[in-house]
C-alpha cells in the first residue's frame, strides 16, 4: 500500500482515488463506505465506514494505482475513515478510540464517554457559529468548505483523540445536556418502554422539558432529550418520543446504511402515517421520505388534539402493517 494524499472531492478530476464514507466519482477505483448501494467490496462491509477502512488496511493490493483519498461530505465517520488510510500506523494504535468516535458521530452511541464528547467537538469545529477555526474556512461552496475542514482537522485528529479534555470548551455544554438526559432516564423522569416486535422504543418526556441545541453528525438541531441519551437507553431503531406538541417518530441512522452487526427491520414510509394522522387530528403532521438520513414524523403546525396514548396507538398500528419502503442494499445511481 503506497502513500496516499488527501484531495478535496471537487478537485479530484481524473486522479485515481479511493472514496471513504461517501459516493464515488468517475475516477474512483475503490469505495469504502457503508452508504446505501455503495460498491464497497462485500467482504469489507461493516457497520461504519471507519471499520471498513480498517478492514481494507489488510488488503493493500486494493490500493494499487490509487493516489488520493477523498469524501464528498464532512463528518466524524468520514474524518476517521480518511485518517485510517492516510496514517495507518497512528490509526492502528488508536483503533478502538477512533471507531468509537465514528460510532458516536454517526449513530449517537458510544462505548467510552470521551468518544461522544469528541464527536461534539468535531461538530463544533464544523459549525461556523462555534468553530475556533479561521472564519475563512467557511467561505465559498460547501465542497470548498468540506475540503478545508478535512485539510485542517486531519492533522489535529491524533491530538484530539489523545487529549479529549483539551477540547472541553467545544463539548462542555452539549455534554451537560447529555448528562441531564441520562440522569432523567435513569431516575424515571423520562420513561422508556420497548415494543420489540416493532423494534420501537417509546419515550415519555415531561412537557416542561424545553428544547436545547444538540448535534447529529455535524448538524445542529434542537432536542429536549439528547439523542445520544435516547440511543443509550434502547437498542430499538425506531423511536417514538411523546412530548406534547413536540412528539415525533424518528427512524435511526442505522436503518439507512448497510448495517451488518444485527438484522434491521426495513424502514416504512412515515408520510403515510402523517396522512393518516392528518385525517383524524387538528394538527398538521408531516414526515420525511424514507431515503432521508433519519426520517422523522412530527407536528408541522397547529396543536394536536390526540393524547399520548392516542398517538402511540396510531404509531403502533401503522408499524404493525407498514410495507418496507427502503432497502440500503439496492444499487443506487
Amino acid at each position: 500500500m503506497g502513500s496516499l494524499r488527501f484531495v478535496p472531492y471537487h478537485l479530484l478530476g481524473d486522479i485515481p482515488n479511493v472514496i471513504v464514507d461517501g459516493g464515488p466519482t468517475p475516477s474512483t477505483r475503490l469505495t469504502l463506505s457503508h452508504w446505501p448501494g455503495s460498491p464497497t467490496p462485500h467482504d469489507l462491509l461493516d457497520d461504519l465506514s471507519a471499520q471498513i477502512a480498517f478492514r481494507a488496511l489488510d488488503r493493500p493490493e486494493l490500493f494499487d494505482g490509487i493516489d488520493a483519498v477523498s469524501n464528498n461530505h464532512f463528518d466524524q465517520d468520514g474524518l476517521v475513515s480518511a485518517f485510517v488510510l492516510l496514517h495507518p500506523d497512528d490509526a492502528r494504535a488508536r483503533r478502538d478510540r477512533l471507531v468509537d468516535l465514528a460510532r458516536a458521530g454517526d449513530f449517537a452511541t458510544f462505548v467510552d464517554r470521551d468518544a461522544i464528547r469528541l464527536a461534539f467537538a468535531v461538530a463544533a469545529f464544523a459549525d461556523p457559529e462555534r468553530s475556533p477555526l479561521d472564519p475563512a474556512t467557511f467561505e465559498g461552496t460547501y465542497d470548498e468548505q468540506c475540503g478545508r475542514l478535512y485539510e485542517l482537522l486531519l492533522p489535529r485528529l491524533v491530538e484530539l483523540v489523545d487529549a479529549p479534555a483539551e477540547s472541553r470548551s467545544l463539548w462542555r455544554d452539549e455534554d451537560a445536556h447529555l448528562t441531564e438526559s441520562l440522569r432523567a432516564i435513569d431516575r424515571g423522569v423520562i420513561t422508556v418502554e420497548e415494543v420489540p416486535s416493532l423494534d420501537l422504543a417509546v419515550l415519555t418526556v415531561p412537557e416542561s422539558w424545553s428544547q436545547q441545541i444538540t448535534s447529529r453528525f455535524t448538524i445542529s438541531r434542537s432536542d429536549a432529550v439528547h439523542p445520544a441519551a435516547i440511543n443509550a437507553s434502547t437498542q430499538c431503531f425506531r423511536v417514538l418520543l411523546l412530548h406534547g406538541q413536540h412528539s415525533r417518530v424518528e427512524l435511526r441512522y442505522e436503518t439507512w446504511v448497510m448495517f451488518r452487526s444485527r438484522p434491521v427491520m426495513p424502514r416504512p414510509d412515515l408520510r403515510l402515517l402523517a396522512a393518516r394522522l392528518n385525517d383524524i387530528d387538528s394538527a398538521t403532521w408531516a414526515a420525511d421520505p424514507p431515503g432521508a438520513l433519519t426520517p422523522t414524523l412530527r407536528i408541522e403546525a397547529g396543536d394536536t388534539a390526540l393524547d399520548p396514548s392516542g398517538v402511540r396507538g396510531q404509531v403502533e398500528q401503522f408499524l404493525t402493517t407498514a410495507a418496507p419502503a427502503w432497502d440500503p442494499y439496492l444499487p443506487r445511481e
